[in-house]
């Protein structure tokens, strides 16, 4: 039974749409790409758009519209919550109500307002972890596998663990709010200063910085975490039910002192927290999956929720040998629900066969919007920028290697947009992972970020091993490893003295291996294999920059500043490449070099800077 299904997220986090026809994955984008908001919660309306058109359709041919969650279930866990705390939470309801009223619960309303009243077929709501499991088993290669769901909360379920077998699946076990890893973790995001629901991996980032000093305070006092991986929140401590913060004072007394403000300067005790509820996560996901395996008897295991998006604890799970192997879907978070609410109206409410062969189908994550070379030009000579067209790829990927061993920024846009949180080659921001110097330029002149913050490597899919102790591809750049030993260097008494510095940036500076940019303080990567039928010319790319140098690994990050979504348009790609110190702006074919640019206007830096300064 051939269908063509819209999935759509809202209203939480990172809104998003998908298009899935006869099966097929032909479009998935987050809403942020296009209005430029961080996150944007709103209903997806440009995203839908843009599946529509990539699809060649218009709402009437639509056969089914999918929401990913439950929220009339959502409501009722949000009035019951309420309820439990009154009337302590009486502030934090009366900001909750007016959009849920005026907006949350009239969705079909909301969606065929969005569809310019010409769909007037059925809408389906499929439950929030279901829509989770979905987004990672279906696309995933394995014909069966276990499935571990982790985040904050959907409706009333935090975590579950289920099994897809063929097209079907099934939720075998689940976690109930208030009682959520992904919250716990969020809890601790907001106490270090980092914004819940965007800075999580900030604090993972930060956690090799610290000393897990802090995991037996957490254990005794904050969550009783079960042999099976289930958890107990003493909510004691915690502030999210009924309030707007997530933690409280009895919190701040057991950590000496207040929350961090956002901002100021990171201390140690911000790194220890780090540390130690990285380590309690990893321990909580690593007691879950082998309950997942206890339950399945799966050799294989599927990932999703924003807890997913956690590499450090992905690899540490890998390494533990508890499954052959994992697959964890790109867009782990609510965005990638709109994916998953489509593909199990395809498979499971349709009883469409399903047919993996081994790879997985998602087409690389590569699913937004692409632009053409005339589309470039035209917006390029509209603003009568300078630039060099390349009609032939070879000399075009010799220039952007020639600027890269110059110690260049380099902006790359080329292809379909990536659908999720990371820049996989398609909007990204390269260069040389030799340079010393290349993670505190990109991160204080381009991305106007935090300096302890680590860049990640993409590496040729053929030669993952001869960098990294990893033994399989990571194309989605989801998976933490450890650089191997024989490119790691002896450090120095006075190296080993800085590492211990409470400056950050001293540590940071630290040479640790012959690819210093890509290397974090322990000695970790997180990993993107690239590979030809996936990633087309950015391999293409990455050959040619092997050819020239022997070194099969550059650095990649995605394009924009912090605080801004990825870029989408060559638009958003040219203004971000002028209001930062980027040396090199590749647009397909197209090449821009600063140099030849007329001098940005200070203001106008300033301007596009402050917007977007904080996140």
């Amino acid at each position: 039974m051939s269908k063509k299904i819209l999935g759509i997220s809202a209203f939480y986090h990172d809104s998003a749409a998908a298009l899935v026809v006869n099966g097929e994955i032909v479009a998935a984008a987050q809403e942020e790409r296009f209005t430029r908001i961080k996150h944007d919660f709103n209903f997806p309306k440009h995203a839908i758009d843009y599946c529509l058109q990539e699809g060649g359709l218009v709402p009437e041919d639509l056969d089914y519209v999918v929401f990913y969650d439950k929220p009339l279930l959502k409501f009722d866990r949000l009035l019951e919550t309420y309820l439990a705390f009154a009337p302590a939470g009486l502030r934090s309801f009366m900001m909750a109500m007016p959009l849920w009223l005026k907006t949350k619960l009239h969705l079909p309303r909301e969606i065929r307002k969005s569809l310019e009243g010409r769909y007037r077929k059925r809408i389906v709501f499929t439950v929030h972890h279901e829509s989770h499991a979905a987004s990672c088993f279906f696309p995933s290669p394995f014909d069966e596998a276990a499935i571990l769901t982790m985040d904050g909360v959907g409706e009333w379920d935090t975590a579950s663990i289920g099994i897809g077998r063929g097209n079907r699946i099934q939720l075998l076990k689940t976690l109930r709010f208030p009682h959520s890893l992904g919250l716990l973790y969020s809890a601790f995001t907001y106490f270090t200063g980092f914004k819940v629901n965007s800075g999580e991996y900030k604090l993972m980032g930060l956690a090799p910085y610290g000393e897990p000093k802090y995991v037996d305070v957490i254990l005794d006092k904050l969550v009783d975490l079960k042999e099976d991986g289930s958890l107990a929140m003493n909510m004691d401590y915690f502030n999210y039910c009924q309030g707007l913060t997530m933690t409280n004072e009895a919190f701040a007394q057991l950590f000496g002192g207040p929350p961090r403000a956002p901002e100021s300067p990171i201390r140690q005790r911000e790194m220890d927290l780090a540390a130690s509820i990285q380590k309690v996560t990893e321990e909580a996901v690593l007691r879950m999956a082998r309950t997942a395996k206890k339950l399945t008897g799966c050799r294989h295991l599927c990932l999703a929720g924003g807890v997913a998006l956690n590499c450090v604890a992905n690899g540490k799970l890998l390494r533990a040998g508890i499954f052959d192997d994992l697959f964890i879907t790109p867009a782990a978070g609510d965005a990638g629900g709109a994916l998953g609410a489509a593909l199990f109206v395809h498979y499971q409410l349709l009883d469409n066969e399903r047919r993996p062969n081994g790879k997985d189908c998602l087409h690389g994550s590569l699913l937004g919007p692409k632009y053409s070379n005339e589309s470039i030009r035209q917006f390029l000579d509209g603003k009568g920028v300078r630039y060099h067209f390349f009609a032939d790829e070879p000399a075009l990927l010799n220039k952007v290697v020639d600027a890269m061993l110059e110690q260049k920024v380099v902006g790359w846009f080329h292809g379909r947009m990536e659908f999720g949180p990371r820049a996989l080659g398609s909007r990204s921001i390269i260069g040389d992972a030799r340079n010393e110097q290349m993670q505190s330029v990109m991160n204080l002149r381009i991305k106007y970020r935090e300096s302890f913050r680590p860049f990640a490597p993409c590496v040729l899919r053929e030669e993952v091993d001869k960098y990294f102790e990893l033994d399989r591809e990571s194309p989605y750049m989801l998976l933490v490893a450890d650089v191997r030993p024989e490119l790691r260097c002896t450090l120095t008494e006075e190296q080993l003295r800085l590492m211990k510095d409470p400056d950050l940036r001293k540590r940071v500076n630290v040479k640790r291996s012959s690819l210093p940019a890509i290397t974090h303080v322990d000695m970790s990567a997180r990993i993107q294999t690239v590979d030809e039928e996936r990633h087309g010319r950015f391999y293409r790319l990455m050959r040619e920059f092997k050819r020239r140098t022997g070194c099969g690994v550059i650095i990649n990050t995605s394009f924009n500043i912090r605080g801004e979504p990825i870029v989408c348009t060559p638009q958003d790609a040219y203004r971000c490449f002028m209001a930062t110190d980027m040396d090199v702006l590749v647009l397909e074919n197209c090449v821009l070099y600063k140099t030849e640019q007329p001098a940005t206007d200070a203001a106008e830096r300033k301007k596009y800077v402050d917007t977007f300064k904080l996140d």
